[in-house]
């Protein structure tokens, strides 16, 4: 069986063609398309026009080349920078009606437990209780659990690009009163959150995203080149001083710095200032870099128990659910049966 997911973020939509024999997703190909939504958006969150046109071919192209590869329609999906766009509906339904790829939105919490089922079957039983911590362009996903399936997951508004232009944007280099609202902020979303993973003291940690991906190689962990099955940790003393050279940099030179790329550079601040916080707010000293995430979590629901959980799951996004910012409380998930 062969299976393909596709996943439209903040800045890119990337497709995933894997092989599913045997329980695990293999994957064959793998393809991006570089669209960086999050900059066309107006200052109301609404995706205009033409970024909903150039959606639609990367769409397009996606479920071609799934095809050719020889993969089901692709089980496609958006996160927050779309699922919080004010015509969201309008670009879901021009998504389906021009590609007939059936395109949805996810609630934050759906997000946070496909990629809490993606990091525990790629960091297995060995690692225990398990807290997850995942970056995005829009929202933090965080998650803990014991299991397959979390025990509680939340989403917060507090994405690496988001925070940018509320906090950051237009700063040659980031002001000490911006740094400190911006801190602020993120103190405030996350108390709850970090007091429950205080809480339930887990073994291992496993931080996902690209955003944490390039904060690690920024730190000294081990170029992508090197491949997945090469150990890679974040400590929150190396990311403090990570965060500190981003800080004295101009957001234009900060790709010039180990794993910063320059489509990320930007929001790279914003995303180390929320990573060290939270690592400090649930008091964790590392985090392993794991590289599944959502995609392949998405994979693993599908292989695991059956096409039908997707038809359910994704509905929960679908046109009529209320977008929302803000953040999505802590919930007990329901376990798989």
């Amino acid at each position: 069986m062969r299976l393909s997911v596709v996943d439209v973020g903040s800045n890119t939509v990337r497709l995933v063609v894997a092989d599913a024999e045997g329980g695990v997703p293999l994957p064959v190909h793998t393809a991006k398309w570089k669209l960086r939504l999050s900059e066309h958006i107006d200052p109301g969150g609404r995706i205009p026009d033409e970024a909903v046109r150039q959606l639609v071919e990367a769409v397009t192209a996606a479920g071609k080349t799934a095809h050719r590869w020889g993969a089901a329609g692709p089980l496609a999906f958006a996160t927050a920078v779309v699922r919080n766009a004010p015509n969201r509906q309008e670009v879901l339904r021009t998504v389906r009606a021009q590609t007939g790829v059936q395109l949805c939105t996810l609630p934050g919490e759906v997000e946070a437990e496909l990629t809490f089922l993606g990091a525990r079957r790629w960091m297995g039983w060995r690692s225990g209780p398990l807290a997850l911590l995942d970056i995005g362009g829009g929202s933090l996903e965080v998650a803990f659990g014991r299991g397959r399936l979390p025990d509680f997951v939340a989403s917060l508004p507090l994405g690496a690009n988001r925070l940018t232009q509320e906090f950051l944007a237009g700063q040659p280099l980031p002001s000490p009163e911006a740094m400190k609202a911006l801190r602020r902020r993120i103190r405030h979303q996350l108390r709850d959150v970090a007091a429950r993973v205080r809480w339930e003291g887990p073994r291992t940690a496993a931080a996902t995203s690209r955003t944490f991906q390039q904060l690690a190689r920024l730190c000294g962990a081990a170029p992508g080149r090197h491949g997945p099955f090469v150990e890679r940790e974040l400590h929150r003393t190396e990311l403090r001083r990570g965060m500190e050279r981003l800080a004295a940099l101009p957001a234009a030179e900060r790709h010039r710095l180990p794993g910063i790329s320059a489509p990320r550079a930007a929001q790279s601040l914003a995303g180390a200032v929320v990573g060290h916080t939270a690592m400090t707010l649930t008091g964790l000293k590392s985090v392993t870099i794991c590289p599944w995430a959502i995609r392949e979590g998405v994979l693993l629901r599908h292989i695991e128990d059956g096409g039908a959980w997707w038809a359910e799951v994704s509905t929960q996004g679908g046109d009529d659910t209320p977008s929302g910012a803000g953040a999505v409380p802590l919930r007990i998930a329901t376990p798989a049966r």
